[in-house]
């Protein structure tokens, strides 16, 4: 199911304190700043992410192919959906599922 962990996501209160935290930790600049949501690439393979309206974290999303699919498969598994699958922008798709130990990760898919 899963392609590979690409994406990491930060819980932050203040956005404009962690980005100054996070230009410095990671040595460059967001490709992504918003209000909601802030995103550094990071190597070739990796994004870093800032999200001030997350309550949980650090959230691991993992790059899926079919995203409802790999959904119905992890709650077949006895995961519960936090988040359904919605479109963030650009064709951008995810979704959050806990695991039964209450631990949230998140399937992403990309059109």
């Amino acid at each position: 199911m899963a392609q590979s962990i690409k994406l990491l996501v930060f819980p932050v209160r203040d956005i404009e304190e962690a980005k100054t935290f996070y230009n410095t930790f990671l040595g460059v600049q967001p490709y992504v700043d918003s209000a909601y949501y802030v995103g550094y690439r990071v190597g070739n393979d990796v994004e870093i992410g800032l999200d001030p309206n997350a309550e949980v974290g650090p959230i691991a999303y993992t790059d899926v192919a079919d995203i409802a699919a790999s959904l119905k498969a992890m709650t077949s598994m006895g995961a519960d959906i936090v988040q359904d699958i919605h479109n963030v922008g650009n064709g951008l798709l995810i979704a959050q599922v806990k695991d039964t130990y209450g631990n949230i990760v998140g399937l992403r898919q990309q059109s």
